[in-house]
């Protein structure tokens, strides 16, 4: 039985498999991504946020998807060149996966299983919803696509200062 996020291997958006157990002990923000959404600016936020608290134990990562409009068409290499190229982003991302049905990634079934939407609902409504996990790696709350990263600062803080 999965028990955190450290149970979960995932593959970078180069190609190389890693274990999430490299984040353990530290606070992770958990977001699907895409390049051509109303919500891509919040790229900057989460840059943000990552530069911010990297050093006292945060981790941002991305996890791009094409499940939403198709707002994530181009490949890994792609995605990767915009993200760097538009927004600056170094915090660490991750292969195109689905967020949501039965080819869901097993982590975002971890995640959506742990932290329910409105009315108790499993599944993830759009691009840039956002998983805090604690230093346990532990699912600690869901946050929609129209909280800014900038609005879960203090929850970040919070959790590292436990």
């Amino acid at each position: 039985m999965t028990q955190s996020i450290y149970d979960f291997n995932v593959n970078t958006i180069s190609g190389h498999e890693v274990s999430l157990n490299e984040y353990q002990g530290r606070v992770v923000l958990v977001v699907n991504t895409a390049s051509k959404c109303g919500f891509t600016k919040q790229y900057t936020g989460l840059e943000n946020l990552y530069n911010e608290n990297k050093t006292l134990g945060f981790s941002v990562l991305g996890f791009p998807c094409n499940q939403f409009g198709e707002q994530e068409k181009g490949n890994n290499d792609e995605i990767s060149q915009f993200c760097e190229l538009n927004f600056g982003v170094t915090f660490p991302l991750f292969e195109k996966i689905n967020v949501n049905g039965e080819n869901a990634d097993p982590l975002f079934n971890y995640l959506t299983t742990n932290a329910r939407g409105i009315l108790g609902t499993k599944r993830i409504k759009w691009n840039f919803t956002k998983f805090l996990v604690g230093k346990d790696g532990r699912v600690v709350k869901r946050y929609g696509s129209t909280t800014k990263p900038e609005d879960i600062d203090n929850d970040i803080k919070r959790l590292l200062a436990v």
